[in-house]
């Protein structure tokens, strides 16, 4: 029968618009002002810290909306933004600053659609406020690390082909190779000459010393790759930290922008985004004295370091192991219930310690914990001056031989663990980063621009309802219908897509939307109207009117989704959020405008004998 479609599809239509309503319902719910209380290295978060915000509550005679106790926080939901920061102060006092105290905002989303996952949509910075960083990435420590890895992988080479050094060491930017005879020099030289891309060497016959020097390009190179890989560790932090949809790109040739939207105490972001830490695993020098070592007689090829005891460790100055190699950390309890951290190496990092401990069962092998530290002084090119902090945090005898997992012990406490396990996890920073800008942006501005976006869809909602109304009358009424529909859609989709944020420019895609969305049914409508007045019954008009349109409305609609793939693909931070929202409005408004009307066109008028077509 003519302009009829069968159940099942309009039961697919039912129910897409279904789930999407479902899963656009949290974004009436708003969010709930909130106070986020977490522990620092010290200490950790119980059942008495629990205890004693309860009491402050108490004492300050707030009522809260809510406390929760989970993954080692505590959440506190109040009813306004001057009770936040009354309870905020009040906490800070009690607890002290063993404690973290942020201001934040949860989700007031109700349990029930919680559980089927539905979620607001996430609201970038300039909606919903947060804190902005501009770091800068120490450019000098990571063309330092780049040359101890030299360092270390020439000093394994010329030892598996049987050339004797003197020594092997880092000396500025160079590689010093000090070979034994002239005729070991002669053997290095022929295998180290053109063996290293991005390096040049350097002869000196009368020393029986060779130089590898890093070129240009590799230099440039280097410090490209500090910089990509710093965002990508950078970002995973953000992820561990459980903040919804952050910004984190490259600025300029050495500084990184970190955004983070609903974050207004920057206490625990700091924290964990400024720390640079990771592990080195060393075998112990036990053939050497440590006593002379202490006195200032350090043995060639041993360095000397404190450990957590108070005491000092002889090391062998090659590393086995480095944090490069982790894929995995997690915090927990030994058999004693000490605290610990089980980690797990990637395929090259287990064969390198499966090697390594294969020879040296009984032998001690330590945990060297590396971390820098801005001292908050510039040098004399106004580059930020790190300092290296180096610990030995665990010494443990090799009982077996090891592979991709085993255990670190010897940690403080369990939150110490657990942040060195976030940090394990999320990778460890290629070069040291210094916080240069802070910004904080307030929820009371982020809100004025909500408010200022929703008025500018409602008002293109009401424009283009009104027309539509007024000039396609009953048909008008279901492409405004239609439009509805589509909003509904955008939100929902934009609420189940995990990295889909909402910002101030993706608000303009979708006003652009309201009034993309109805170009499809004017077309379809004014096509009908040429079917009629070509003497077409009403059932033909509708039923030409939509396949004749339907080409027309593809070509253009696509051209358009092909821009905003282009403008997602090229731009960046705002350009992205306007490319985000046009592309889904687009694909969703071919769905209303071409199926939703039709379906609902065909349920009222379709199959049905009538002499004319309110169009």
């Amino acid at each position: 029968m003519l302009n009829k479609f069968p159940l099942w599809k309009n039961v697919m239509i039912i129910v897409i618009i279904a789930v999407a309503a479902l899963y656009a319902l949290p974004n009436l719910y708003g969010e709930d002002y909130a106070i986020q209380v977490s522990a620092t290295r010290t200490v950790t978060v119980d059942d008495k810290t629990l205890n004693q915000v309860e009491q402050t509550l108490s004492e300050l005679g707030v009522q809260a909306k809510g406390i929760t106790f989970e993954n080692d926080q505590i959440l506190v939901r109040v009813n306004t933004d001057a009770e936040q920061l009354q309870v905020r102060d009040a906490l800070l006092q009690a607890l002290g600053n063993d404690y973290v105290v942020a201001l934040n905002l949860a989700a007031a989303t109700p349990k029930w659609l919680a559980a089927l996952g539905a979620e607001p949509m996430k609201l970038g910075l300039d909606l919903r406020g947060g804190v902005h960083f501009l770091m800068e990435v120490d450019m000098d420590e990571a063309t330092r690390k780049i040359q101890e890895q030299m360092r270390d992988t020439v000093r394994a080479e010329l030892r598996e082909e049987r050339i004797r050094s003197s020594s092997i060491r880092r000396v500025d930017d160079d590689v010093v190779v000090e070979l034994r005879t002239a005729e070991d020099y002669t053997a290095a030289r022929r295998y180290l000459n053109n063996r290293y891309q991005g390096y040049r060497l350097i002869d000196d016959a009368a020393n029986n010393t060779l130089r590898l020097r890093m070129t240009e390009v590799k230099l440039k190179e280097t410090q490209d790759y500090a910089i990509s890989q710093n965002v990508t560790i950078l970002r995973n932090r953000v992820n561990e930290l459980g903040v919804a949809e952050p910004i984190v790109q490259r600025q300029g040739a050495s500084r990184i922008v970190v955004q983070l939207p609903g974050v207004q105490d920057t206490a625990r972001a700091k924290e964990i985004l400024g720390a640079t830490a990771t592990l080195e695993f060393r075998f112990v020098d036990t053939e050497s004295s440590l006593r002379d070592a202490e006195m200032g007689r350090v043995p060639f090829g041993s360095e000397l370091f404190p450990n957590r005891n108070g005491g000092n460790t002889l090391l062998r100055e090659d590393v086995i192991l480095t944090g490069d190699h982790i894929v995995n950390a997690t915090a927990g309890f030994d058999e004693n219930q000490r605290p610990q951290v089980s980690i797990s190496l990637d395929g090259p990092g287990g064969n390198k310690m499966s090697l390594a401990t294969r020879d040296n069962i009984g032998r001690p092998m330590a945990t060297l914990f590396i971390e820098f530290k801005s001292t908050g002084e510039r040098d004399a090119n106004d580059r930020l001056v790190f300092e290296r902090h180096e610990e030995v945090i665990n010494v443990a005898t090799i009982q077996s031989r090891l592979g991709s997992n085993f255990r670190i012990t010897g940690i403080n406490s369990q939150q110490e663990a657990q942040n060195l396990a976030l940090l394990l996890r999320a990778g460890a920073l290629i070069a040291p980063i210094q916080i240069v800008e802070e910004r904080t942006l307030g929820p009371s501005l982020g809100q004025e621009n909500v408010n200022l976006g929703t008025k500018a869809i409602l008002w293109g909602f009401i424009l283009v309802v009104a027309f539509m109304a007024l000039y396609y009358r009953w048909f008008g009424w279901v492409a405004n219908l239609a439009l509805t529909a589509n909003l509904v859609l955008i939100i929902g989709v934009m609420s189940m897509i995990p990295g889909a944020t909402l910002t101030l420019p993706g608000m303009a895609g979708i006003v652009l939307t309201v009034g993309m969305a109805v170009d499809a049914n004017v077309l379809i409508f004014e096509r009908i109207r040429e079917e009629i007045r070509a003497k077409r019954t009403p059932q033909q008009a509708i039923h030409y009117g939509y396949d004749s349109a339907f080409s027309t409305i593809m070509d253009a609609n696509i051209t358009t989704l092909i821009v905003a793939l282009i403008l997602f693909a090229v731009g960046t931070g705002p350009v992205k959020g306007f490319a985000v929202t046009l592309a889904i409005g687009i694909v969703t408004s071919m769905f209303t405008a071409i199926v939703g009307t039709r379906a609902v066109i065909n349920a009222i008028w379709g199959g049905k004998k009538i002499d004319r077509l309110s169009v």
